[in-house]
């Protein structure tokens, strides 16, 4: 299986990033590796998470409170967005039905 993280979800990485650096230095860079992680568990559990907005798997993130949206093509997955769960569920939807 192979991951590939579209644009929008690696702006969404960076995003995160940013606003964990700006509460402590460090921070942004271990929000990344811990996100990163999990993203890669989908190597191997792709596919066992319950969907979303009809078309999307949810991986929640084990460290911060964000969800890696995907979906599977083929042999790859496709990270569609990462987002912050403490965000307005309408904005959320919204965001994924776009």
């Amino acid at each position: 299986m192979k991951i590939r993280i579209l644009d929008s979800a690696a702006q969404d990485l960076i995003d995160g990033a940013r606003f964990y650096e700006r509460q402590e230095q460090g921070l942004g860079e271990y929000f990344l590796d811990s996100l990163y992680a999990d993203i890669d568990s989908l190597i191997l559990y792709a596919g066992i998470h319950a969907r979303y907005f009809r078309h999307y798997q949810r991986l929640l993130a084990k460290r911060f409170p964000f969800a890696v949206y995907y979906k599977i093509d083929g042999n790859t997955v496709l990270i569609y967005a990462v987002l912050d769960c403490r965000r307005n569920p309408t904005w959320i939807r919204k965001r994924m039905s776009a």
